[in-house]
């Protein structure tokens, strides 16, 4: 039984589980989206997540922080400048995991791991918002009620516009 094993240790030793870890992490700040197996990606889904809520804060103690896991000047500088304030009002769940398949040579299965504010398909293609639309009555005085009501404010918005 596993009992309180959470972390997966990926088959490797802790030193290159580490290192295995922060290079992907770089390489994920660094270029928004990378593919890896997915046992891998959910690793790094745990070990990037408190990173960037981290650098929501930007003073010398949390970028040193960052820095001692990340090991690389320029991914902790992108993670500051760029990623820190698109993440800001974020409460969690920076990260998104996609499935692609399997791996031709040994049948792995494979992911995409991306930060979710950087991807511009999803952002375009997510519905906004509309007005939320007031229920139906029966009544059909309330019904009537409504286009009388609509139309002087068309004619006040007319003198306004020239």
């Amino acid at each position: 039984m596993r009992h309180n094993k959470a972390i997966n240790h990926l088959g490797r030793k802790s030193g290159h589980r580490k290192a295995l870890l922060a290079n992907m992490a770089t390489s994920l700040i660094l270029h928004k989206r990378i593919q890896t197996t997915v046992a891998k990606a959910k690793a790094l889904k745990m070990y990037v997540e408190p990173l960037i809520t981290k650098c929501k804060e930007d003073t010398t103690h949390s970028r040193r922080v960052v820095f001692s896991y990340l090991k690389n000047k320029e991914a902790v500088t992108e993670l500051f400048r760029t990623v820190a304030p698109k993440v800001a009002d974020r409460p969690g769940g920076y990260t998104r995991v996609l499935k692609t398949g399997f791996r031709l040579g040994d049948g792995a299965d494979m992911a995409l791991i991306e930060l979710v504010d950087f991807n511009e398909a999803a952002l375009a293609s997510a519905p906004k918002k509309a007005a939320k639309k007031t229920t139906r009555r029966s009544s059909k005085k309330a019904v009537e009620a409504a286009p009388a009501v609509e139309a002087p404010a068309a004619e006040v918005e007319t003198p306004a516009a020239e």
